[in-house]
């Protein structure tokens, strides 16, 4: 597109590709950076209760993290649009090792929560610019080598995590699960800041003469799914890496996302758990966040450069990714959070047997995705994505026919071909996406597809908590919550009737979970187009 995708200096003794294996090394460690702190600090919550206090809000230690994240990133898939993804990049990676830092240094739980937001407004933009970058880096044929490389680390990190948060809190200090950042992110800076480089903004009247160099290459050549191609690429997809000599920022609507997103999200965090669903504190919060949307809208529509450009959602291929990838957040939770409950409470295992079961799905993902090029490139990313939705779906109606209690070899398989499946639908549709626009809106579309996918996971985690619970109260009367029944069979008082009414909760969040993969199929067949209109590289 335009000549202009590889952002890698060159220079005497180096080639592009020694620089360009040093720049994918960074984005490596850092996509480790975000992976792993969004999972290490659960072992170690007794020692920093124990420590610091503050048991009775101490779920505030990932909820604000995961909240600073989801809602960063539209902003920072913005400025990396505007200014370039290496600023973007260095800065948030700053942001984040500060809040590590300070998160090391807190002296009651009040602060860590303070901190741990801090870093979670630094991993927005490790997450969403390490995405983008990746596209930058590859043309369309060989991006899946580098995004299974960046799912590999995510997998290996979502595994990792919580054992390293354990031991470094047993036989060190919990403070170190935050210092062990700063080495690793001082070398991912440093090769960032040594070997990335991208091209220099050109002027108005060169950009227009390259969009239309552009346009016409793009009508004359044939794209990877045979397709033809748009009539002219999108405004601002021309000369990549350029921008106007003088970029806006929409502060005031960056300002806008990051109140609605946060307090709509907040609701769906504590509701049904700090408060009731129909109370008066949860009826303000989404009261205030709803009015909040209009605020969003009406400042985005008269921005010169909104932070959430109506684009987004105009474009019928990025509509359709965002909403099947928001459904796929949605169905990640039954197995991310529920499965291991049911492993110790319904099939009998210990909590480091409970979390194989799980783990089995990110060893399969990557392998899935790594190798899903191999048929989007014959049937084209859509079909692609609704063959490895299709199968999900299949594999999630299958968990509640498992027999009670069941073999530990039953769950196990199917999260095994969950991980393929899923891996078959995420990534061509990433890759599809991101090759649809150009460098001047790569940033905001990848931000937006990881946003839905995020917000997916926060809704996920409060409707189907309340499926669960609803499911338990009817079992057993309104005898207690999934969380206090789970500490009764910890205790090893709950009778057989408290287990199968776990295994029955389980069993409705994975049907809710199959209704999900369902809807996103759906959204595929009815919204995406079959052949997305990829620019030729």
């Amino acid at each position: 597109m335009g000549g202009a995708e590889p952002a890698i200096r060159k220079g005497a003794g180096r080639t592009g590709t020694d620089r360009r294996g040093a720049v994918v090394a960074a984005l490596m460690l850092a996509m480790a950076l975000a992976a792993l702190d969004a999972t290490i600090v659960s072992t170690a919550v007794p020692q920093i209760v124990g420590d610091l206090g503050g048991f009775s809000y101490f779920s505030w230690l990932f909820s604000g993290y995961l909240l600073a994240v989801t809602v960063s990133l539209p902003v920072y898939g913005k400025l990396s649009d505007t200014f370039g993804r290496k600023p973007v990049l260095v800065a948030g990676a700053a942001v984040f090792l500060l809040g590590s830092l300070l998160c090391a240094a807190a002296w009651n739980m009040g602060a860590l929560i303070a901190f741990r937001i801090v870093q979670g407004l630094g991993g927005g933009a490790l997450q969403g610019t390490v995405q983008t970058l990746a596209a930058d880096l590859y043309p369309l044929r060989e991006r899946p080598r580098i995004q299974a490389r960046l799912s590999t680390v995510w997998a290996v990190s979502a595994v990792a995590g919580p054992g390293v948060g354990g031991v470094l809190a047993a036989y060190a200090d919990w403070r170190w699960i935050f210092l062990v950042n700063l080495p690793i992110g001082a070398v991912a800076l440093w090769l960032i800041v040594r070997h990335l480089h991208e091209p220099e903004r050109e002027s108005a009247a060169t950009r227009a003469g390259a969009g239309a160099e552009e346009s016409a290459a793009t009508r004359a050549g044939a794209s990877l799914e045979g397709a033809e191609e748009s009539a002219a690429p999108r405004a601002g997809a021309g000369a990549e890496g350029a921008a106007a000599p003088r970029a806006r920022v929409d502060w005031a609507g960056a300002l806008a996302v990051f109140a609605c997103g946060g307090v709509l999200l907040t609701a769906l965090v504590q509701g049904g758990v700090a408060w009731p669903w129909l109370s008066a504190p949860s009826l303000a919060m989404f009261g205030t966040g709803l009015a909040l949307v209009v605020v969003v809208v009406l400042v985005e529509r008269r921005a010169a450069e909104p932070i959430i450009p109506g684009w987004v959602w105009r474009r019928r291929t990025i509509a359709a990714v965002n909403l099947a990838l928001g459904a796929l957040g949605l169905l990640m939770v039954a197995p991310a959070v529920f499965l291991p409950t049911y492993a110790q409470a319904v099939l009998g295992l210990g909590p480091v047997a409970a979390g194989f079961v799980l783990s089995v799905w990110t060893l399969s993902w990557p392998v899935s995705a790594a190798l899903s090029q191999h048929v989007y490139r014959r049937i084209g990313f859509r079909d692609t994505a609704m063959l490895g939705m299709a199968a999900a779906a299949l594999l999630l109606f299958a968990f509640p026919l498992l027999p009670y209690p069941g073999a530990v070899w039953q769950p196990t398989l199917l999260m095994l071909l969950l991980g393929g499946a899923l891996g078959l639908f995420q990534l061509p549709l990433i890759v599809g996406v991101q090759s649809t626009v150009g460098w001047s809106e790569r940033g905001t579309t990848t931000a937006s597809v990881l946003f839905c996918r995020q917000t997916g996971q926060t809704m996920g985690a409060a409707v189907f908590g309340a499926v669960a619970n609803g499911v338990l109260a009817t079992r057993l009367g309104g005898a207690g919550d999934l969380d206090s029944v789970t500490r009764a069979l910890g205790s090893g008082t709950a009778p057989d009737a408290t287990r199968r009414a776990i295994a029955d909760a389980v069993h409705a969040v994975y049907l809710g979970a199959a209704c999900a993969a369902t809807l996103a199929f759906l959204v595929l067949l009815l919204l995406a187009p079959r052949k997305f209109p990829v620019l030729t590289d």
